[in-house]
């Protein structure tokens, strides 16, 4: 191998490096952002705010980074596959098997590997939330948007889809099944998680929310009247859109990690 070709191979590995601790400092900015959001959710409501444009600015300075990485890499590897040596055929040939079916095996885990940071802690997040339930906008036509609470069966990695099924049997005219839905992770609303109230955010009193209506598993826009933490409890106290009686809207109880953020231009 002469010197150029060596001095090439390190110029690349000092750019990997380079790469990653970029990806590092990115992430450390993105996290930062995701918990001042998840603190004070009403800062995006401000007139001249620029938190979430920052943060769709960092996602993409990720994404360009986590391609940047991969091209490195492959350069890299083409490099070091050019010198390395040949061998006897017989032994070339078991080399090429055995790294062969390395690569099979271990192809799950590379593919999470080589993201950036930030997108492989958003697959392994979609991963971590087989059988749980979460909120699912099952619909969504020209009128309104359906959510329900569903079972997550599967996350594939590949088309970046949860396999969901609706607990609740269909009604007769369906035959009385299940029904299972593929969804994208647009469509899907992790529940907070019910022994951790204190690690949960809380929305404050006057907020849109999106909660599970009682004795069902629906979800409906409510607005926010008391927080757990004022009714020293771990339930809010809502008024849920369009539930009207006798004229005025009840005040309903619904446990907090049944209440999630309303999804923008939700329409009910």
């Amino acid at each position: 191998m002469s010197s150029p070709d060596i001095a090439s191979i390190m110029d690349n590995s000092r750019e990997l490096d380079r790469l990653r601790k970029d990806q590092e400092e990115v992430l450390v900015e993105i996290n930062k952002l995701h918990k001042k959001l998840q603190a004070t959710p009403e800062v995006v409501e401000k007139p001249g705010d620029s938190s979430l444009s920052r943060l769709k600015s960092l996602y993409i300075q990720a994404k360009d980074l986590s391609e940047r990485e991969v091209v490195i890499s492959n350069s890299l590897v083409s490099k070091l596959d050019t010198f390395l040596p040949s061998g006897a055929p017989g032994q070339q040939r078991r080399k090429m098997d055995d790294s062969d079916q390395k690569r099979r095996r271990m192809k799950s885990d590379s593919d999470i590997s080589r993201l950036s940071p930030s997108m492989r802690s958003h697959i392994e997040a979609c991963l971590s939330l087989k059988d749980e339930q979460v909120a699912a906008r099952v619909t969504s036509d020209a009128e309104k948007d359906e959510w329900f609470v569903v079972k997550v069966i599967n996350f594939d990695e590949k088309t970046k889809e949860f396999e969901v099924l609706d607990e609740e049997p269909g009604d007769d005219e369906e035959g009385g099944v299940q029904k299972k839905y593929k969804l994208p992770a647009s469509c899907i609303i992790p529940f907070p998680k019910r022994n951790d109230p204190s690690g949960t955010q809380e929305f404050p009193a006057g907020r849109n929310v999106l909660a599970v209506y009682p004795g069902t598993t629906a979800l409906y826009k409510a607005t926010v009247i008391s927080t757990p933490r004022k009714r020293k409890s771990d339930e809010y106290l809502l008024e849920f859109d369009d539930d009207e009686e006798d004229g005025a809207l009840p005040q309903r109880t619904v446990p907090f990690h049944k209440v999630v953020p309303l999804p923008d231009g939700h329409r009910q």
